[in-house]
């Protein structure tokens, strides 16, 4: 009976924890004003700081254009998708730089990576090209900095 007791409780932990961890950083609702206070806050830190700063941008920016992408307004997604572009090339350059919180940075950008991606198969074939570049820009940044992480 005990044993029994003990399983439900634990499938009950089990039942209740995943969706809680499933959620990751993407709690938040992103806006214009939140992006551009850290993007200014990028731009201004120390070169140690500036690639996870860049990656939570970039996190921030995929989400906002999934947003407005679900609410009709396609040329602000697209717009937002050419930024995500410019800062994983800031995040690609940045990588080599002795960095904190790299490992931190490295899952912003698989998480905007997968969000990317589920734009991917959700958009209209004419807005394809730009979701698949920006895809592999940010596929790309996020291979530097795990390649980063396993050198140190």
């Amino acid at each position: 009976m005990r044993t029994r007791v003990q399983l439900a409780d634990l499938v009950l932990l089990v039942v209740t924890a995943l969706p809680a961890g499933a959620a990751g950083f993407d709690r938040g609702v992103y806006d214009q004003q939140s992006i551009d206070a850290l993007a200014a806050r990028a731009n201004l830190a120390q070169p140690r700081e500036q690639c996870f700063l860049y990656a939570e941008l970039v996190h921030q920016l995929t989400e906002f254009s999934l947003q407005q992408y679900a609410a009709g307004d396609v040329k602000k997604a697209g717009e937002l998708l050419q930024q995500t572009q410019q800062l994983a090339t800031k995040i690609h350059l940045s990588v080599a730089v002795d960095n904190k919180r790299l490992k931190n940075a490295e899952i912003l950008l698989r998480q905007a990576s997968f969000r990317l991606n589920e734009m991917l198969h959700f958009s209209r074939l004419e807005d394809r090209p730009l979701v698949e570049q920006t895809l592999a820009q940010v596929n790309q940044a996020e291979t530097d900095a795990m390649m980063q992480v396993f050198r140190k």
